[in-house]
């Protein structure tokens, strides 16, 4: 009888200590997946995307639409109630696309389709013909001689493919930021690349070239996928293939952007701990920005509204930030971390969106060992969204990089990206690409989450501050294989 009432006593401690090592508590799980089911069947976040993308439009950094938004966003979060809606001024380039025409002048004429890639300059009034070179990578175009390339244009032919994980993209991006620099060095006179992105429409992707801040010497341009695989055809005949270039795309001076912030304010002693939700509020100018990142932008600010109209305060301080500039070089969110160096051990953990409307997937994280157990009891939340559990090595949204370099844990959620690069950067990025219902469901993932986030004890632990230096176009450098913008 003794051992029986011991082993009781026994399973009694043991079912206590579960209940103690829960980790996210009754009270806050049922609420999370209140509101994630909430979310499901309506949310703010379609109306946001479409107003921002009908009534801003276009809003490249340092543009009239730039300014447009940040008023935008101010009055918006003012309406909708947040409280300490602030600025905080971001300095931004202001780049000019200009005209761009360029054609196949032998041996078969034909006109392309193409887009100058962001901070390209100009060609001289008279523009460039000279014939070209097509590489396939970038280890091919560094191992060509200075005299293969001197004089010439070179073309590097990589072809994105899609896929749900957008994992391509970082060799394509790569190449469209590197590529350039590296064609200078061997003395060409522009540099062609097939778009990074999937799309078969005609619509040529844009993008940055700029690398490390350093100015582009020689015009960046992206071709089309039809039109690139034209000029590889023509380039197969063996025969030499001559284009040329005309493009008016220039600097303006530097302007005034700014981040735009509100907060939903935390209670108690946790008050000052703050979740921070981050997506971009410029766009390119080709579209209307709504899947780069009107989605993002719609998402983060539904979450924080939800849990806003909750009825009860979360426990931290939940602060939204709309980031200037992210398209170019992230001056918003270099902008932020520098401002808010001080308070980097307040923000316990960062979300952002900045991967269209598709449906969320995947839930990530870059967190300490020790909050594993953590993550995993929030992606039980989300199990039934059909989102599955993924690795700790996630890198956050390219506006979180900065803080997370600095030790700000993060969680990623991943969108199905089999589409999103059919139209990221290109004219087609605009409102008929978002799926309502879509949408919606990445507003339940983020809400449930966030709202765990925002009300339990537990954090997520300190990260090892990252002191490298920023991604390089060098062959040696590996920290391309994050997802970058």
């Amino acid at each position: 009888m003794l051992k029986i009432l011991c082993g009781l006593a026994a399973s009694c401690l043991l079912a206590t200590a579960a209940v103690q090592a829960e980790p996210i508590p009754a009270d806050v799980a049922a609420k999370a997946k209140l509101l994630r089911d909430q979310a499901l069947q309506d949310s703010i976040a379609y109306e946001l995307v479409e107003s921002l993308t009908m009534e801003v439009g276009p809003r490249p950094a340092g543009s009239a639409g730039d300014k447009a938004a940040v008023e935008w966003a101010v009055q918006m979060m003012a309406g909708l109630g947040f409280a300490n809606v602030r600025t905080e001024e971001v300095d931004v380039p202001h780049w000019v696309r200009g005209d761009l025409a360029a054609d196949i002048v032998a041996p078969y004429p034909q006109s392309l389709h193409a887009t100058s890639l962001g901070g390209s300059p100009g060609t001289s009034v008279d523009g460039i013909e000279a014939e070209i070179v097509r590489v396939t990578s970038l280890d091919e175009l560094r191992a060509l001689d200075k005299e293969k390339l001197s004089g010439r244009i070179a073309y590097i032919d990589h072809r994105m493919e899609p896929s749900r994980s957008g994992a391509g993209y970082s060799a394509a991006s790569r190449i469209r930021r590197c590529g350039h620099y590296i064609a200078a060095e061997r003395g060409a006179l522009a540099t062609l690349i097939r778009s990074a992105g999937t799309s078969h429409h005609r619509f040529a992707h844009t993008g940055s070239l700029l690398n490390r801040g350093i100015p582009a010497t020689i015009p960046g341009i992206a071709l089309a996928n039809a039109d690139a695989d034209l000029l590889t055809y023509q380039v197969l005949q063996g025969q030499p293939v001559n284009v040329r270039l005309k493009s008016t795309a220039h600097f303006l001076p530097r302007e005034k952007s700014a981040n735009v912030i509100g907060e939903v304010p935390g209670r108690g002693e946790l008050a000052n701990e703050i979740v921070l939700l981050a997506a971009h509020l410029d766009s390119w100018d080709l579209g209307t920005g709504a899947i780069d990142d009107g989605a993002g932008v719609a998402i983060v600010t539904a979450v924080a509204k939800m849990i806003l109209d909750s009825g009860t305060a979360p426990r931290r301080t939940i602060r939204l930030v709309l980031f200037a500039n992210e398209e170019f070089d992230l001056d918003g969110a270099e902008q932020y971390a520098k401002n808010h160096r001080a308070a980097i051990t307040n923000h316990i953990i960062g979300l952002g969106a900045d991967t269209g409307a598709g449906r969320v997937w995947s839930l990530r994280s870059r967190v300490a060992e020790s909050s594993l157990d953590l993550v995993d009891a929030m992606h039980e939340l989300l199990e039934p969204l059909g989102v599955e559990r993924g690795d700790n090595r996630a890198s956050g949204a390219p506006d979180l990089g900065p803080m997370r370099k600095a030790s700000m844990p993060v969680l990623s959620l991943s969108h199905d990206a089999s589409k999103y690069f059919h139209f990221h950067h290109t004219a087609d990025d605009t409102l008929d690409k978002i799926d309502r219902d879509d949408l919606n469901q990445g507003v339940a993932a983020y809400v449930a989450i966030t709202y765990v986030a925002a009300n339990i004890d537990a954090d997520f632990g300190r990260l090892t501050p990252d002191t490298r230096a920023k991604r390089s176009c060098s062959a040696e450098d590996d920290t391309w294989k994050s997802f970058p913008d």
